[in-house]
């Protein structure tokens, strides 16, 4: 199938590896048994592992994935998503995309036949035939770079779109988990979590991604599930400082006082609504608008 290419307007590779490549064993001290590095969804006994594999299959039902022929995860991690969807929902072939190495190599060290990873951006992606649906969790932050206005992010944000219209087939759908800005404006936003954590990243508003998906998708669902990412937070920091020692073997003691600050701003954000956990149902539209996306009088300010 044809796609266009699209300019990406997000984190580059060196970005991105900055934070994920930091050590798989690192994360595996700290993450659950199935390295899922996302807000987990939540139900009162859960454990971090259960509530991780109920956000899972909550976005392999919501795309309507399940005995899909094909899958595409964009922003796949370590590869939760692509094993859940071959080994328990039936998907034939699940696709991932991700810009880190590692977690690439981890992926590729399953050699499961119906999973394939791609160290790639969504934009350069151009499969030979349509995706059955679209996942894509907790990649959607790194899709814009915070130097940009309002309205070229909005755009970078529609083409993002137009790529997934590209890839899915009629009908199809796709889920889509992001954080987003809540009750402030980016320029009130710890600048050490997109210096030193995220570089070249910024959140969206919901705003901006119903104003770029207009015409493409139609947004069928969404949630707001923030204290479920605080509860997640805290539960990645208990576990990093009951295992301070080994981390600080593995990444130096400077990368382990930065995570641990991190997630500790990240539970508070989400506690106050700095921050939100956007999870988004959306229908492919088949006959999308012909005019270009129109922005200039979309609302910049808080």
């Amino acid at each position: 199938m044809n796609t266009t290419k699209a300019q990406n307007p997000g984190a580059s590779a060196e970005a991105i590896q900055h934070h994920y490549d930091a050590s798989n064993d690192f994360y595996r001290l700290w993450l659950d048994t199935t390295n899922t590095y996302s807000c987990a969804l939540w139900e009162e006994n859960d454990n971090l592992e259960s509530a991780q594999l109920r956000k899972i299959d909550f976005h392999i039902i919501q795309s309507r994935a399940r005995q899909a022929r094909r899958v595409l995860d964009v922003g796949c991690g370590w590869g939760s998503t692509l094993q859940r969807l071959v080994e328990r929902h039936g998907v034939k072939h699940a696709v991932g995309l991700t810009l880190s190495k590692s977690q690439a190599e981890w992926i590729a060290s399953f050699n499961h036949p119906g999973i394939e990873v791609k160290l790639e951006s969504w934009s350069d992606h151009s499969p030979k035939e349509p995706y059955d649906a679209i996942i894509s969790i907790g990649a959607f932050e790194h899709f814009a770079k915070a130097n940009l206005s309002n309205t070229k992010k909005v755009e970078g944000y529609c083409k993002f779109f137009q790529r997934c219209h590209e890839c899915l087939k009629p009908g199809g759908w796709m889920s889509l988990q992001t954080i987003a800005y809540g009750n402030i404006c980016k320029e009130d936003m710890s600048p050490f979590i997109a210096n030193e954590i995220f570089p070249e990243s910024d959140l969206p508003r919901l705003a901006d991604i119903a104003k770029a998906t207009e015409g493409i998708f139609e947004i069928v669902a969404l949630r707001n599930d923030r204290n479920d990412y605080k509860r997640t937070s805290q539960f990645w920091l208990s576990k990093l400082k009951a295992n301070r020692a080994e981390a600080v073997n593995l990444v130096g003691e400077e990368v382990v006082v930065r995570y641990i600050k991190y997630l500790s701003l990240f539970s508070i954000g989400f506690h106050t609504g700095t921050m939100d956990l956007l999870r988004i149902t959306m229908r492919r539209i088949d006959k999308p608008r012909r005019e270009p996306l129109q922005v200039d009088e979309l609302i910049t300010e808080c």
